[in-house]
């Protein structure tokens, strides 16, 4: 059996969405679990909505999402050139070939008569299709249409009374009958090939041993099945994956939220989070493990395991996933990771006057509160912000024990050096006055932040240091006098 080789070729149309991303995805899973290589071309043959922004955007992404290939648009490679508008005399070739045989044909139909002839199809109550008008034209007849100025398409003629199967991997037997089909465009009338056509020279060309893709591709399967048996090409394996529908079970769009993974990198998830999320969209492994590294899945995947039934993405357990990545982050890599999302802040001038220790601070006081890199923007405002008492902190304030509290903790405030230091600081004066961490840790917080809730007490002591701690004290003081 030849070297497994698997491709990914999106549309440079718009940004990578979930679904394409996870198709990419299941490629080099494959891919890197049988040794063998992932290609990334680019299918740009609708011109007009096609463009080298979207590809580079494409491209990044699945950079970002750690995904890697040995040839490809921007790698090179000996099956270059890997754009296809870059290929048309290559599918010229095979074009000639077609229609030599017999097996395709031009085609001079106008849209007006398409038109009628789906509008009688219906009337009929019959499966619209194109019938063969210009199957038989003479030669002749074929040189008047073009000698008018009609240009033509190129047609395949699909053979009659024609069961295709399709072996699919996940998805087993699945068969088309050809009298449904009708004789489909492979050229149109511009000189542009179409998908079905261009993607199958390009496998064959390319050595594509495995095409793994959407479930919505499943239905072009027969026609490409057509091309490469009339062209006495070797048909690849196939491998159609489900869709992935929203929470409410109906097909993923931007009423699910953000769609394309450009839109979670912006919002702050975590590339290995969003690589372990979508291998688990249609996918399982053995076992019970949710969080597992990169190369544990590659290990691990195979596509005997990769379900038929619809794939549901939980916003939830992505968020849930993303936080079990950020808080096993050593610090100084968070640190570099969330640095950016601070330009959103309104304290962002603050935090960079900031020296590198007391960011880290921050970033540790904050992480269990973040489920993404951006979430830690709405926690660092009780460490930049002048104080300003909630109401709750002020009726903790006024009550009779508090002040006892304070005074303890006034008259025998350190330097706080470390979080480490604040620990033992605090643990000393629940022992020493045998009394309960609410009883102590709720009247400092309120005196030192004015609020009732936030990052862990120890952070906000080391953070500020005792000049700046009996300031803010001595103002809570004053504000419940």
């Amino acid at each position: 059996m030849s070297r497994v080789k698997v491709r990914f070729a999106p549309s440079p149309t718009g940004p990578l969405h979930i679904g394409g991303a996870r198709s990419a995805l299941f490629n080099f899973l494959f891919a890197e679990h049988e040794g063998g290589e992932l290609l990334v071309r680019i299918e740009d043959t609708d011109l007009e909505r096609s463009s080298r922004e979207y590809e580079e955007e494409i491209l990044e992404s699945l950079q970002w999402l750690g995904l890697k290939w040995a040839e490809g648009v921007d790698v090179g490679g000996d099956n270059a050139p890997y754009r296809q508008t870059e290929r048309l005399d290559i599918y010229n070739k095979y074009v000639e070939d077609l229609l030599e045989s017999g097996a395709a044909y031009e085609c001079f139909c106008s849209e007006e008569e398409l038109a009628a002839e789906r509008e009688g199809l219906l009337a009929r109550g019959e499966i619209v299709r194109y019938v063969g008008k210009c199957r038989h034209l003479s030669a002749e007849e074929r040189e008047a249409k073009k000698a008018s100025g009609i240009p033509p398409v190129i047609r395949f003629r699909v053979p009659d009374n024609t069961i295709l199967v399709v072996n699919d991997i996940v998805r087993e037997q699945v068969t088309f009958d050809s009298s449904l089909m009708g004789d489909f465009i492979i050229v149109k009338s511009d000189g542009i090939p179409t998908y079905n056509f261009a993607v199958v020279i390009d496998d064959v060309l390319m050595g594509i041993t495995h095409v793994i893709r959407a479930e919505e591709h499943l239905s072009n399967t027969p026609r490409q099945l057509l091309i490469y048996d009339a062209l006495n090409f070797k048909r690849p394996e196939f491998a159609h994956i489900s869709l992935i529908l929203g929470s409410d079970r109906q097909k993923m769009s931007k009423r699910h939220g953000a769609t394309s993974l450009i839109q979670y990198r912006e919002m702050g998830y975590l590339p290995e989070a969003l690589f372990n999320f979508l291998a688990f969209l249609g996918w399982t492994p053995e076992g019970e493990e949710e969080i597992l590294s990169p190369a544990e899945i590659v290990d691990r995947f195979t596509l005997d395991r990769v379900s038929k039934s619809p794939a549901v993405f939980d916003l939830d357990k992505l968020n849930w996933m993303n936080q079990q990545y950020i808080k096993s982050l050593p610090t100084d890599e968070l640190v570099g990771l969330v640095k950016p999302y601070f330009k959103e802040s309104i304290y962002y001038e603050d935090i960079m006057k900031l020296d590198e220790a007391h960011i880290a601070l921050i970033v540790e006081a904050v992480r269990d509160y973040m489920v993404c890199l951006n979430d830690a923007n709405e926690h660092i405002g009780v460490f930049l912000a002048e104080i300003a008492h909630a109401e709750k902190a002020l009726e903790v304030l006024r009550e009779p024990a508090t002040a006892n509290i304070i005074n303890l903790f006034v008259n025998d405030c350190p330097e706080f050096t470390d979080v480490d230091v604040a620990k033992a600081y605090l643990k000393k004066i629940l022992k020493d006055n045998k009394l309960k961490p609410k009883q102590v840790f709720m009247p400092i917080r309120c005196a030192i932040s004015g609020q009732v809730k936030g990052p862990d007490l120890p952070y906000l002591l080391t953070f500020w240091g005792r000049d700046e701690l009996l300031r803010r004290i001595e103002i809570s003081l004053a504000a419940v006098k």
